[in-house]
């Protein structure tokens, strides 16, 4: 039995981690720690958080293709190898050592963050709104890594798919985060099926949370078009800084040197 004050957390945590996760990603740090802080094994907790995943993708995405900048085409293509890794990454969630992963994860975060602030040109003045070819195999290849890792543990897949699809394919970042959107909501859809089998999922948990995350998801769509791509790099940046402290344990130290 959940106690009564753990219903507007998970709503509220929900609607953040949605809002972080339409426009960049690394939002459900909130949503896991809240579940796992619940009681809930952290297996339970992944495998329950990708419900609130699920909703939050399909209303941002919803949006973004009612305002007319999804690429169906583009997010269709590039979505397949990332669901067929995403089965993959679910099927082995619970055979690989996260404390390991946590720590490239926070290193490549770190690199990212580089990548983000020496091409910041690229980022914000990207001008391909959808893909004039087929993708080549390095693209498809790094869309089928991407999603093992989403399948796995999806923290931080947002990221990954964005720097795929702004420096990678050559998306503007606005159409990189609706294509971005569509290809997480893809690969949930085939996380969830395998979690489900596993019988891994609290669904009453779950759909609390997506009360919020369908929410958060909204609003933040809704700022990637009028609030422009500016916007969107600078919360985008913010998100890779916090992510990459935090994957590599930095932001638990300061916690802990403050709390004394």
């Amino acid at each position: 039995m959940v106690d009564w004050y753990f219903y507007p957390l998970m709503i509220a945590a929900g609607f953040a981690a949605g809002f972080i996760n339409t426009l960049a990603g690394s939002g459900s740090i909130l949503t896991l720690s809240l579940l796992i802080f619940m009681g809930l094994p952290a297996n339970v907790a992944n495998a329950t958080n990708r419900v609130s995943i699920l909703f939050q993708n399909a209303v941002g995405t919803f949006s973004f293709h009612r305002s007319r900048v999804l690429d169906v085409r583009g997010a269709i293509i590039l979505g397949i190898p990332a669901v067929v890794g995403s089965v993959i990454g679910a099927l082995i969630a619970a055979s690989l050592n996260e404390l390991v992963m946590r720590k490239v994860i926070g290193v490549v975060m770190v690199m990212m963050a580089v990548l983000i602030v020496l091409k910041s040109d690229q980022w914000i003045n990207g001008r391909l709104t959808e893909i004039p070819h087929r993708p080549d195999w390095k693209q498809l290849l790094i869309m089928f890594v991407i999603g093992i890792y989403g399948g796995f543990i999806q923290l931080g897949v947002g990221v990954f798919i964005l720097a795929s699809l702004v420096l990678g394919v050559g998306y503007d970042l606005i159409r990189a985060n609706a294509v971005k959107t569509a290809v997480i909501l893809l690969l949930t859809v085939a996380a969830l099926l395998v979690f489900q089998g596993s019988g891994k999922i609290n669904w009453p948990i779950g759909l609390v949370v997506a009360i919020g995350s369908m929410a958060g998801a909204w609003v933040a769509a809704h700022f990637a078009i009028h609030w422009g791509t500016k916007w969107v790099y600078r919360i985008l940046l913010m998100v890779v800084i916090f992510s990459a402290l935090d994957f590599l344990g930095i932001t638990g130290m300061i916690v802990n040197f403050i709390s004394g």
